[in-house]
């Protein structure tokens, strides 16, 4: 469900994760793709980066116009202070924040910031509760939402991002009937059709019980978003800026690597 609707991601939310228009941004993973045109509309400087050639591939198909980088998050291939803002859309969770966290904060400019989200499913409403209750007729984890945003944790507990903000947007999702009923039927592929089939039936009439014809029935979701705002003075030795900027020589507590999250 998420993947498809990741291209109405609120605009209100992408431009509080970046903040001001036409910053240097690295876009941090595939993820990010259906984000990379609204980013390149902003008018933002956009570097491509993910582990695999068809990642980065699928970033630029976006955003052609982006740099393409292929390279993992705890050994990025970029001069200190590259970037204004990193950002990483729905996969913190696959990091090792202990290795990646401080590669992060060392391509951050002064004052830059790591801009996390994650699209999270809104089980509250009334009929998406139903939906639950149906699903799990036929396997109690459907539709469990474990979606990843819980690693965000290492966020805070680095001593590289002290200080984090994080602000909650709202994101409907038009679906229609068939929709519904294609989503439910890709969730179960192996179901047998004695079983499959009635449930399906529930589906649609569910569908037809809660929509109001002929607007389409809204999947809600909650778009989660954290600034984590970075602080160089945990490196221990100088960050060699590029030619236009200014060396900082930093220094480091000898015991906060043996306090780093692993």
């Amino acid at each position: 469900m998420t993947a498809r609707i990741q291209s109405t991601f609120p605009a209100n939310a992408l431009d509080w994760l970046v903040g001001a228009k036409g910053g240097h941004v690295l876009a941090l993973g595939r993820t990010c793709a259906p984000l990379m045109a609204t980013l390149d509309e902003r008018g933002d400087i956009l570097t491509a980066a993910d582990p695999d050639p068809s990642g980065v591939r699928r970033l630029l198909a976006h955003a052609p116009r982006a740099l393409p980088t292929v390279s993992e998050a705890s050994a990025l291939p970029f001069v200190p202070c590259a970037f204004d803002v990193v950002l990483i859309n729905q996969s913190f969770h696959t990091l090792n924040a202990g290795a990646a966290l401080p590669e992060l904060a060392r391509v951050l400019r002064p004052g830059g910031h790591l801009a996390i989200a994650y699209t999270i499913r809104d089980d509250s409403v009334p009929w998406v509760r139903r939906l639950v209750k149906l699903m799990r007729t036929v396997d109690p984890d459907a539709m469990a939402g474990d979606y990843g945003s819980a690693a965000v944790d290492h966020l805070a507990e680095s001593p590289y991002f002290p200080e984090v903000e994080r602000k909650d947007f709202r994101l409907w999702a038009p679906t229609t009937r068939d929709g519904l009923i294609d989503m439910v039927r890709r969730r179960f592929p192996r179901l047998e059709a004695e079983r499959l089939n009635p449930l399906l039936t529930e589906v649609e009439a569910l569908y037809e019980s809660s929509a109001r014809a002929p607007e389409p029935l809204l999947l809600p979701y909650r778009v989660a978003c954290w600034r984590g705002y970075v602080d160089h003075t945990e490196f221990t030795s100088a960050l060699n800026l590029p030619d236009d900027g200014l060396s900082i020589s930093l220094s480091r507590h000898p015991l906060s690597d043996a306090s780093r999250p692993g």
